[in-house]
């Protein structure tokens, strides 16, 4: 084999494994319900999600500065108004490649965002947008940052 086609098949190989990572799913989330805002209230709205098995997240507050946060954030502005979101509880795990046990999510979990609604909203259906910033990892390694985009469909009654 020449060294041509030897560097062609390699390229072709890094190629193939670089283009089925990036196909990898790590993180899912379950597409939000309708949130039915009525007129007094102020709403919350739960969303789950899935890590696949093997695979973790760092937490919202992670064990070290230069870990990358688990981070849901909502646009502002609208009918409704951020108050807080809630995270799950972290589990402290201890890999290989860090000295000291490291704050994370896995599995399933859900995240609760709690929310103020407007003085004046306008009424009717719309959306509200929001992003899901997260690293997902095994015990070996951390892949990428990822941020799924997250669209709320809204009722304001």
């Amino acid at each position: 084999m020449t060294l041509s086609n030897y560097c062609g098949k390699a390229v072709l190989l890094v190629m193939g494994t670089v283009a089925a990572c990036a196909q990898t799913v790590l993180l899912t989330v379950q597409e939000p319900t309708k949130l039915v805002v009525k007129r007094t209230e102020n709403p919350a709205q739960v969303l789950k999600v899935t890590m696949k098995p093997g695979y973790h997240t760092n937490s919202n507050k992670p064990s070290e500065d230069y870990l990358i946060p688990f981070r849901l954030t909502w646009e502002t502005g609208g009918a409704l108004e951020v108050v807080e979101v809630v995270y799950p509880a972290a589990k402290l795990e201890k890999y290989d490649f860090s000295e000291k046990p490291l704050s994370v999510l896995g599995g399933e979990f859900e995240i609760v965002t709690k929310f103020k609604r407007a003085a004046n909203p306008a009424l009717g259906p719309g959306f509200l947008s929001g992003k899901l910033r997260y690293q997902a990892c095994n015990d070996k390694m951390c892949f990428p940052p990822k941020t799924v985009e997250i669209k709320l469909p809204v009722l304001m009654q």
